[in-house]
């Protein structure tokens, strides 16, 4: 029997068809990750976008702002000296704020990206030990893909909500 309830579904995005070369490619889904997660985190209601949905105090705003936090560290070489208080957002920050900090922090790490023609040479970090761009970039699809995928999780429990 159907359910009497209509939930928010958004149109599944299905992932980027790029060029043949690493860098288009490497970019590509991890822009597609960025904005899928996003999505997840956009419109979301509050007080429910920052309740803990799982034992382990993980929850949807968060996560974005986690995220953000891992942008700047990895390519704009901020330091981040408690990594578990960046899954928490402060109580003033609201949806709309931490989802611009985010895009805000993405747009700044891809003029960082656009300078880099080598993916072998190191991310440029001032004063700090750097991996090569194409391990940064690896791991920044494997970090957000993770996220994006408890994101799923998360919105689907507040309001049902499901889709890419």
């Amino acid at each position: 029997m159907p359910s009497t309830t209509r939930r928010a579904r958004r149109r599944d995005t299905p992932p980027p068809r790029t060029g043949g070369g690493e860098a288009e490619t490497l970019r590509g889904f991890l822009d597609y990750l960025r904005t899928s997660v996003a999505a997840k985190v956009e419109g979301a209601p509050e007080p429910q976008v920052r309740a803990a949905a799982v034992p382990s105090g993980t929850n949807l705003l968060g996560l974005l702002n986690h995220l953000t936090f891992v942008e700047r560290s990895m390519f704009l070489g901020e330091e981040v000296a408690d990594w578990q208080a960046t899954f928490h957002a402060a109580a003033s920050d609201g949806v709309e704020e931490v989802v611009a900090r985010y895009r805000e922090a993405v747009e700044r790490a891809n003029e960082v990206l656009d300078g880099c023609a080598d993916l072998g040479a190191p991310v440029p970090r001032p004063g700090r030990p750097a991996p090569s761009v194409r391990w940064a970039l690896a791991h920044m699809i494997e970090e957000t893909g993770r996220h994006a995928g408890h994101a799923d999780i998360l919105r689907e429990q507040i309001d049902g909500a499901t889709g890419r």
